[in-house]
């Protein structure tokens, strides 16, 4: 049925340049991604929901308005997105709310983290006989919360208090884990097909890159507060920003490192050295682009043809990681001595999940691919994006419930109405 317009986008295609067809290409997903949120607006979804939307339906597997090569080209916004997202995500890395937490925020995000992660795995592994690897990726993954989706439920409520600290500061550090966790599980993946039994190194090495990479990241952050000084303009400031992001994700990317863990700690070193949060809301303005197509092009990776197939494995995925969240929660907070409110709804705010796990699904799969595993490259993105996708629709909803029912915000009432009066008539006024 669409055969006649893929033939058609084929043969405009192949009268451009490379150079029109990428800026045609990019122009689509832009304004395509746009108008799509004009529609998720009306279901009151967030607007990642649609951008995913938009990459499935100008993707290969329907419209099919997007070059293949194009695709493939456009590999690096994978790692510019996720710096943008972790740089964002260390402004909330505060030492005094830390130290305030203290052990029993890291208690919290243990459990949290860790049982999700360990559940997933198990139901992965044992119960759809999915091989270790793709296993060990889907459950690194699973313990990573979306901070962006959460932050925006509190900023539209207006909630406050230890409840939303609490949030804040178990989002933040779950990530951190969530990229330990994927480092060790890409280390196995690249041990297991190397010659020689896996040993001690094989798995130390990458967590000692990444750690080197934090270290590396936190005297970027410092380096970054070192040059945005007081004098300079906002236009300087943004670029001075974004180039010393950039140069951070380039020497990353030729490393073989994710950005994520150290972009993370270039924000935290940056706002504890400045206090300034006015480059991160410069940021948020010029990142929205970059980001929109990154949800696309993951969007138009999402494998339609074995997507029926993995109604099953999808399902228990989405399931399985919000018992774990739900119940280490609330085993966390039990242990830590926590307030009530984190035993019986913390579980609800940590559901959301995009952002970060979509880009690690991406590099993932990129790793996965670079040892001949097409068939698990195309599983893990296809199962990431889809339930991603109900979790950008069911989580937002959780979370607005879990800071309602901490008494974290309070709706406002609507005033009652005050009856009318009763016009009199004039004539009767006049003869009183």
């Amino acid at each position: 049925m669409l055969k006649p317009l893929h033939d058609l986008i084929e043969k405009l295609y192949s009268e451009m340049n490379p150079t029109s067809a990428v800026l045609i290409g990019i122009a689509i997903m832009l304004f395509a991604s746009f108008l799509m949120t004009r529609l998720t607006k009306l279901a009151k979804l967030p607007n990642v929901t649609a951008y995913i939307f938009t990459g499935v339906i100008i993707g290969p597997y329907v419209l099919n308005l997007i070059k293949p090569d194009l695709i493939d080209g456009m590999d690096f916004l994978t790692d510019i997105a996720l710096a943008f997202i972790a740089f964002g995500v260390g402004r909330f890395l505060r030492l005094e709310a830390l130290k305030r937490g203290g052990k029993k925020i890291l208690i919290i995000t243990l459990f949290e983290s860790m049982l999700a992660s360990v559940l997933v795995f198990l139901g992965m592994y044992f119960i759809f006989g999915l091989n270790l690897e793709f296993s060990l990726l889907l459950a690194a993954i699973a313990s990573a919360t979306a901070p962006a989706s959460t932050m925006m439920t509190i900023r539209q409520t207006r909630a406050k208090g230890h409840f939303v600290e609490t949030i804040l500061q178990v989002v933040s550090l779950d990530d951190a884990i969530s990229l330990i966790l994927f480092s060790v599980s890409i280390a196995i993946m690249t041990a297991s097909h190397s010659e020689g039994a896996i040993n001690f190194w094989h798995i130390a090495m990458p967590i000692l890159l990444n750690l080197a990479v934090v270290v590396a990241g936190f005297i970027s952050g410092y380096i970054l507060h070192l040059l945005i000084t007081t004098k300079r303009t906002t236009d300087n400031k943004l670029i001075i920003a974004i180039a010393t992001i950039m140069l951070f994700t380039g020497v990353a990317a030729t490393l073989g490192i994710s950005p994520l863990l150290g972009g993370m700690a270039m924000g935290m070193a940056y706002i504890n050295f400045s206090n300034d949060e006015g480059l991160f809301k410069q940021l948020d303005y010029f990142s929205p682009p970059i980001l929109s197509l990154f949800y696309v092009l993951s969007g138009m990776r999402l494998d339609l043809t074995i997507l029926l197939g993995l109604v099953g494995a999808g399902v228990a995925y989405f399931l399985i990681r919000i018992i774990g969240k739900y119940a280490g929660a609330s085993l966390g907070s039990y242990l830590a001595k926590s307030t009530p409110e984190n035993i019986k709804y913390l579980g609800l705010a940590l559901i959301p999940q995009a952002g970060v796990s979509i880009g690690l699904a991406a590099l993932g799969s990129r790793t996965l691919i670079e040892y001949g595993l097409v068939n698990e490259a195309a599983l893990l993105t296809t199962i990431i994006i889809a339930s991603g996708i109900l979790y950008e629709i069911f989580g937002p909803v959780s979370a607005k419930l879990s800071l309602y029912l901490s008494g974290s915000y309070e709706v406002e009432k609507k005033p009652p109405k005050r009856p009318k009066k009763k016009l009199r008539n004039k004539s009767i006024e006049n003869n009183e």
